[in-house]
């Protein structure tokens, strides 16, 4: 289904390629008729000439990007507008737009999601940005409708900012990063490898963009192939897809660990813009003549069968065929991997799923950015017309991703389909993909078109004992299990005529309720702030010398944003960074609050002046020993704080509160192996965190130790690649502690203790 290059490619004519080796530059010379150095045809990507025309540096290796528009949901702008109110917001400078999909529900927590909302519509008046009220769209399918334009970028405040399909350059960072576009600053990143992502042939029927997406993440995921790399899709085969099949395999390239996305644009992508009433944002993008990747991903779309990633990752991809085929075995395997996922917290299996040799599950949901697309739910329907999905356990959520589509499936009759089912059609919320909405029983099942099945996604809580697992599939695929009354089933497996009906965009729903300032700011409009509102605790520059307490150390292979700060009920308290830091790492490591609010207190007590080795016996054992070879230590010029350690953290979410929880509570620092991605070691160094790196296999540290790091500003700014660092025992043993490439702006915003200093200053 899916082959690797084991080396850099050429694209010849945006057909052919040739992989590259000793002869390789002959073959390109010998095809083309010219020599085509590799530095030469690198810049005919369409990767490349997106970028270039948004870098505003003097060079192409160290870019610093201004993007075209910026988005956001409602669990994300109050941080940002915050971070650039504090730091001297007086306008958006760009098209900036706020959705209201994942608090949407307004149903936990008193009225704190709703004054959430209307924080964001008087933003939108004040700074001059556009407001979507709840229930409209879901974040990325009205940026696919309303904002996408071939060549454009789009930065968002959601990992799944991925407009490539369209023609659109769009990266998923943590709020830092918008904020610093909002203040005229730059996305500053080293120029990303390109890999091609090669397709061939025509899906066979049955087979959906998420049973694509699967295997190509399946692929890629473990060996890092792509990671923090922009995948170019190009090759025939792109031709054989709707707009709507691409954009659904494009959303889930964020799973791959990708930096972004782009593909070549014909006439379906044409007629998308046409369709929405934007027909002038439509351009041809293809790569040169002769285009030079850093790596080939080939994809024969004629072989890929439906999928299902198991839990707990999107990468533990199957085959539903070869699921179904040795199911028991595959399940002893599952089961082997979620107890590193949970810790052996709860016990956990899905064999008691078996029934009659076949897995039953109890939960189907359609929906979002991933599966909430108007073909796939026509699809669904066309699986589902005429039948039943039963009365047993079983369920079926259908959550179409806007409401222009939600009108047109009315009108084409394929809602009222879908409901006589027996299924549930809901409105534009994000709410099943992170754990809130359609929450699952205790030890159920759920199979979905959305984009992540991490633990807890679903709304599971370890530390009550509760457990759920979801699996992730295309909608017809889920539509035929649904149709199976709840045995999994591959939509290739049943009889259907699949109707493909035309679209219809009826642009009057978004005129009629968005809010669009159409870039002109209200000075005179007050901002609305409900109590649950605050503001970012204040925190200083780093000192010269830290002492930091190891109060967390995570083994597994992958950590996610998710474990570091859970979704679901906890996203209602993102815009009140104290409170929602109460939750930080609840579900992984429940010790870890109390013993970094130790750490703070001690903190708190030297900047007010007082010793804080009077304050707690700990940090005064530990100063004793650090004096004892530091005799000319101040206590009082050395801060205090924590620190976690995890092997490879940061998958998931951009969410920028997985590292500004760490910091509110008085985090200094992450210790790692390597960073998962980008945004996640973007969110440290913006929250003031050092993205420490510690090689594999060497830990002369556990969880409890104090770690005292002399001079670490002075290697921070003097551009150090390491540091000196003591485990405090009964006397300091060393060990070196890696900083990693840091930007200049990135070395100033932790020497002055996070972002907002950063711009005060």
């Amino acid at each position: 289904m899916i082959k690797l290059g084991t080396a850099g490619a050429w694209l010849l004519n945006g057909k052919e390629v040739v992989e590259d080796g000793p002869e390789a530059a002959a073959v390109v010379k010998s095809k083309t008729g010219r020599e085509v150095s590799k530095e030469a045809a690198a810049k005919e990507t369409i990767a490349y000439s997106i970028l270039e025309k948004h870098n505003t540096a003097d060079n192409m290796d160290k870019l610093k990007i201004r993007f075209d528009k910026l988005t956001s949901h409602d669990i994300t702008f109050v941080g940002i507008i915050q971070t650039a109110r504090a730091s001297g917001l007086e306008k958006f400078p760009m098209p900036y737009v706020l959705t209201n999909c994942h608090n949407s529900l307004c149903a936990v927590g008193g009225t704190i999601n709703e004054d959430d909302h209307m924080f964001g519509l008087s933003c939108a008046k004040k700074y001059g940005g556009v407001y979507v009220p709840p229930h409209q769209a879901v974040i990325h399918q009205f940026a696919r409708e309303m904002l996408a334009e071939c060549g454009a970028m789009i930065l968002g405040s959601d990992s799944h900012t991925r407009y490539g399909a369209l023609g659109t350059m769009a990266i998923g960072e943590g709020g830092g990063e918008l904020a610093k576009q909002l203040l005229n600053k730059t996305y500053d990143v080293a120029m990303p490898g390109v890999v091609a992502i090669y397709l061939t042939g025509e899906p066979m029927k049955g087979v959906g963009p998420q049973d694509v997406a699967l295997a190509i993440i399946g692929a890629v995921f473990g060996n890092g192939y792509v990671k923090n790399k922009v995948m170019e899709f190009v090759g025939p085969g792109v031709s054989n897809l709707s707009a709507d099949f691409r954009i659904g395999i494009d959303v889930m390239t964020t799973e791959t660990t990708c930096l972004s996305s782009i593909w070549r644009t014909d006439e379906r992508v044409k007629e998308f813009y046409e369709v929405h009433g934007r027909g002038e944002c439509y351009s041809e993008l293809n790569p040169g003549d002769v285009a030079y990747y850093d790596g080939v991903v080939y994809v024969d779309l004629s072989t890929i069968k439906p999928m299902i990633a198991m839990p707990f990752h999107p990468s533990n991809v199957y085959t539903i065929e070869e699921l179904n085929a040795n199911l028991m075995d595959i399940l002893d395997d599952v089961e082997k991997r979620a107890a590193v996922s949970l810790d052996n917290k709860v016990p956990f299996t899905l064999k008691d799923k078996v029934r009659d040799g076949k897995l039953y599950v109890e939960q189907g949901i359609i929906a979002g950015c991933a599966g909430g697309g108007f073909e796939n739910i026509c699809a669904a329907a066309d699986i589902l017309k005429g039948r039943s999905i039963g009365s047993d356990e079983f369920t079926l959520s259908v959550y179409p991703a806007s409401t222009p589509i939600y009108a047109e499936l009315a009108r084409n009759g394929r809602l009222a389909d879908l409901m006589t089912t027996g299924a549930i059609v809901k409105t534009a919320f994000c709410g099943p993909c992170f754990g809130a909405g359609d929450t699952p029983a205790n030890n159920a099942f759920s199979i979905r078109h959305s984009t992540r099945n991490f633990p807890n996604r679903e709304g599971s809580k370890l530390q009550n004992g509760q457990i759920a697992s979801v699996a992730l599939m295309d909608a017809r695929s889920i539509a035929a299990t649904a149709a199976n009354k709840g045995y999994l089933t591959a939509a290739t497996d049943v009889d259907v005529e699949f109707t493909n009906p035309t679209y219809h965009f009826d642009k009057t729903i978004y005129e009629n309720r968005v809010f669009d300032s159409k870039g002109v700011a209200d000075p005179s409009v007050e901002i609305k702030f409900g109590p649950n509102i605050k503001d970012w605790p204040e925190q200083v520059a780093l000192t010269d010398n830290i002492l930091i307490k190891v109060v967390s150390e995570i083994h597994d292979p992958v950590t996610t944003t998710d474990e570091l700060i859970p979704s679901g009920e906890t996203s209602s308290y993102r815009s009140n960074p104290l409170g929602l830091a109460e939750f930080t790492l609840s579900r992984k490591d429940p010790a870890y609050v109390g013993l970094a609010k130790e750490m703070r207190a001690a903190e708190e007590v030297r900047r007010s002046g007082a010793c804080p080795m009077e304050s707690n016996a700990e940090v005064k054992r530990a100063f004793t020993v650090i004096k004892a070879e530091y005799p000319e230590l101040k206590v009082s010029e050395t801060e205090i704080g924590s620190t976690i350690f995890a092997v490879k953290p940061g998958d998931g979410s951009a969410r920028e509160q997985a590292a500004s929880c760490q910091r509110v509570l008085g985090g200094l620092a992450n210790i790692a192996n390597e960073y998962a991605t980008k945004r996640y070691r973007s969110n440290l160094i913006n929250w003031g965190l050092i993205p420490f790196i510690i090689d594999e296999g060497e830990l002369p540290f556990k969880n409890g130790d104090f770690i005292f790091v002399p001079g670490a500003a002075a290697a921070i700014r003097d551009k150090a690649s390491t540091v000196k660092a003591y485990v405090v025992k009964d006397k300091l043993e060393e060990f070196t502690l890696k900083i990693g490439e840091l930007t200049d702006d990135e070395r100033q915003i932790i020497l002055d203790g996070c972002l907002i200093n950063y711009y005060r200053h």
